[in-house]
């Protein structure tokens, strides 16, 4: 099935209507993870439960699974899979390289997606007709780079810190090969790599609402994304994404070591 740009637009406009009026305005901060931190705002509730009203309205027989709001008829072929702020520790900062991830599977596989970051006024989407932007500088069809070497690379991830053990040191080693190396834009920096800005994107430990909104918007751009073993990404995991097959294959060895 399709989607149309309308109803991503309609999605877009809902959820900047609960983010952009908290997003630098002191809001309270929760911790979701004992032990940890892993923050939760009112905007990231809010917003969510303003994307599966839209969802329920217009595709009642779908399933929805949402970060803050669990899971609903997720027997159903369709499943919405929903981030309404990726990037939670970006938002509380005051950096806006947050963004709003709804996604669409069909039996498992994502087909179409969308990524609206309402501070710079964009929204990346991939539905049957492509991968595209709407924002500075006017509409466009998105395309990843050509890149096929890792020396001619540039590289995003969260943070090394999150590769433990031997894998910490593959990482090391990997981002030794690269061109650049930079840290922490999460969403976004999946975005960059259909824009043609980016190169690899290497994230351990994603959950499916964190990556199957931006697997449509990267692959229908021409690039590719995977586990880093190869498999599908649509159930998260250790991801690793980019802008050609060639380049996809020579990351996926170096983290291998």
């Amino acid at each position: 099935m399709d989607i149309s740009i309308d109803f991503m637009r309609r999605i877009a406009q809902a959820a900047a209507a609960e983010t952009l009026p908290r997003f630098r305005a002191q809001g309270a901060v929760a911790n979701k993870e004992k032990g940890s931190f892993d923050p939760v705002t009112e905007a990231d509730r809010e917003t969510e439960r303003a994307i599966r009203a839209l969802i329920s309205a217009q595709y009642p027989d779908h399933g929805i699974l949402g970060e803050e709001h669990g899971s609903e008829n997720i027997s159903s072929r369709h499943v919405w899979v929903i981030d309404p702020i990726d990037g939670t520790r970006a938002f509380i900062s005051g950096l806006p390289v947050w963004g709003t991830l709804v996604g669409l599977t069909v039996d498992g596989d994502a087909v179409a997606g969308m990524m609206a970051q309402p501070f710079t006024g964009e929204l990346f989407y991939a539905n049957a007709s492509g991968s595209h932007y709407e924002g500075p500088g006017g509409p466009r069809k998105l395309s990843t780079r050509k890149t096929t070497s890792l020396a001619e690379a540039t590289l995003f991830t969260t943070t090394p810190a999150l590769f433990k053990g031997e894998a910490r040191t593959r990482y090391d080693a990997f981002e030794k090969q690269v061109q650049l190396a930079r840290y922490g834009a999460d969403c976004y920096a999946f975005a960059m790599i259909a824009s043609g800005s980016v190169d690899i994107v290497a994230d351990p430990g994603l959950k499916p609402y964190d990556i199957v909104a931006l697997i449509p918007i990267i692959e229908k751009a021409g690039g590719v994304v995977t586990t880093f073993d190869g498999g599908p990404a649509e159930k998260g995991g250790d991801v690793l994404a980019a802008a050609t097959p060639e380049l996809h294959a020579a990351a996926m060895a170096a983290l291998r070591g």
